[in-house]
């Protein structure tokens, strides 16, 4: 455990040790570089701080926001403002401010993004960049037309000196952006971005994550506009156009601006490529078309710059990984030698989740029919039936994805009726699904520890994902097949200590040994972590070894329940499982 934690200060000291750095070398190039080169060395640092904050809301969170630069002239309209009235606390204060009233602005933009996605969402953020754009020709920025320039801090006062303050704000933005990638915070924007069904699944607020991208990326590009006055002094409408946040959008696409390292990158592309046209007397113009090439590549091919690089390092770690999960995989084999156990005896605990009478109706098609069940405490109920019978539909109904229903659902007693997937699962009532939900831009101890939502030790992850036959959490999600994938999320919901875990077909896409060891390892998760499970799933030989008592489903309703020999005996229950029985 302490060697655990010293591996943990250690890699929290690395950024920090970075940022250093990089002021350090910062410092150095605002001696050697020229005037010219360090006035675009800002403009390139001004620009990352930008495409940084679009890593945030699109390159982790996975939607569109076409208005970055927009948030950005907020942040300079306040700086502004705030000088042209002389303000107290200086230019940093009117920095900070700036940041956080495109911030709150960012919220505002990213309500549409509740509801709205894709096209749709861009269409919106679109719109709004350009209704800013035309109220800012109207009203333009304060101290513009009578020639206020901005005032910098007298630490800061020349080129050289404002250069080392957007080194430092960058620094602090890059750290604080790296601390939150890594935090739960960070893990919810790829969540959500790889599947919102998932993310409501382990009580994450889909909307929370949502709108904390959308407020952190707007504070960023406030930042970025606030640094952009103080640089040039004064502020004007054609340096925050529509145009130039598609541009950049487009950049952050192409660089992979999740990265900060690429967002530096991209923000040197900002610089680089207009200086070159201009010395092959081009016109600068032709930069975003070249942007947009290189955007299109990288949409078209699901890859960037970013990506492309970084795999350079990454393939040789993803091959250790793979080779962590095949011996990982031989040790499961040789625990699992052993014959397979019987199922444990029939609970007598108190029940902890009932369904009583729950029908789905999808017009006139009844999906499910006054289909009762309870999984008593401390038990594996499970719930069968041949394709079609209705069994994803229950676990959606009582998992509250399907909230159209008729009849009761309970969890300890406390009815379930109109609270959201989200509210289910912080009570303690978790699922899995059959799709893969599990998001492959996260390390598995930063997935397993965003699942739990609560306070974990290295060494009780680790041991969790040990007995579940897991890769250890250092993995990289990306790095696991699909079938390993499935039980570390099995595992992670386990973590999380719930009432009751629904887990449906967890088994598919592993081979029949792993079947078996699985079946194994559910069956000790009642007693060993007090997590009352029903399973849903199609191995009988699984079903055998694991559940004591059995619900079998068959055109919606409930065919046959009870202690598991007697429902596998049911003549009736052979034939609709045998598919014997005409089905929908």
């Amino acid at each position: 455990m302490l060697r655990a934690r010293n591996t943990a200060l250690r890699a929290a000291g690395v950024p920090l040790i970075v940022a250093i750095v990089a002021v350090a070398v910062g410092y150095g190039l605002s001696v050697v570089l020229s005037d010219y080169l360090v006035f675009l060395g800002t403009t390139a640092i001004v620009a990352a701080i930008a495409i940084l904050g679009l890593g945030v809301v699109t390159g982790s969170a996975g939607m569109i926001s076409l208005c970055q630069l927009t948030f950005a002239a907020i942040g300079a309209w306040v700086v502004a403002w705030l000088n042209t009235i002389d303000a107290p606390g200086g230019f940093i204060l009117w920095l900070v401010l700036g940041a956080l009233a495109a911030g709150v602005v960012g919220i505002l933009v990213g309500l549409p993004a509740l509801r709205l996605r894709g096209v749709n969402l861009a269409v919106v953020t679109l719109g709004f960049a350009a209704a800013a754009d035309v109220t800012l020709v109207q009203i333009q920025f304060p101290g513009a037309t009578a020639g206020v320039s901005v005032l910098r801090p007298d630490l800061f006062s020349d080129d050289r000196s404002y250069f080392l303050l957007a080194v430092l704000a960058m620094a602090i933005c890059a750290v604080i952006i790296h601390f939150v990638q890594h935090s739960r915070l960070g893990s919810s924007w790829k969540s959500v971005a790889f599947s919102e069904r998932g993310t409501a699944s382990v009580g994450a607020s889909v909307s929370s994550s949502k709108l904390t991208a959308f407020a952190i990326s707007a504070a960023l590009g406030g930042v970025s506009g606030g640094l952009v006055v103080g640089q040039v002094g004064l502020a004007f409408p054609s340096s925050f156009s529509p145009i130039q946040s598609l541009a950049l959008y487009v950049l952050s696409i192409m660089s992979g601006a999740h990265l900060v390292d690429m967002a530096i990158f991209g923000g040197i592309l900002w610089v680089v490529v207009p200086e070159l046209l201009k010395r092959w007397g081009v016109p600068q113009d032709w930069a975003f078309v070249i942007f947009g090439a290189l955007g299109v590549q990288a949409l078209t091919s699901g890859s960037n710059l970013g990506t492309g690089i970084r795999n350079v390092w990454w393939k040789r770690q993803l091959q250790r990984a793979g080779r962590t999960v095949n011996t990982l995989g031989e040790g499961v084999e040789a625990a699992g030698a052993a014959a397979p156990q019987p199922p444990a005896p029939v609970s007598t605990g108190a029940p902890v989740l009932v369904v009583e009478d729950l029908s789905v109706a999808f017009g006139n098609i009844k999906a499910l029919k006054n289909v009762s069940l309870t999984v008593p405490e401390h038990s594996i109920m499970g719930l069968i039936g041949p394709n079609g019978a209705g069994k994803s539909t229950l676990v959606d109904a009582i998992s509250g994805f399907l909230p159209q229903h008729t009849g009761a659902i309970s969890l300890g007693g406390k009815p379930l009726h109109g609270l959201s997937p989200t509210r289910r699962a912080r009570l303690g009532l978790r699922r899995t699904f059959q799709q893969d939900r599990v998001p492959p831009g996260l390390t598995i101890g930063a997935y397993m520890r965003f699942v739990a939502r609560r306070r974990t030790t290295p060494s009780e992850v680790e041991d969790l994902l040990q007995f579940m036959g897991c890769p250890p959490s250092s993995s990289r999600l990306a790095a696991v097949d699909v079938g390993t994938r499935r039980l570390v999320e099995v595992a992670a919901n386990i973590l999380s200590k719930p009432r009751v875990l629904l887990l449906d077909e967890p088994a598919a896409g592993l081979s029949h040994e792993e079947h078996v060891d699985l079946g194994r390892r559910l069956l000790q998760v009642p007693e060993r972590y007090g997590v009352s499970v029903l399973l849903i799933e199609h191995d009988l030989d699984m079903v055998r070894s694991v559940c004591s008592t059995l619900t079998v489903l068959d055109f919606g309703e409930v065919l046959d329940q009870g202690p598991q020999d007697e429902v596998l005996a049911n003549p009736a229950v052979i034939k609709a499982y045998m598919g014997e029985t005409e089905m929908l």
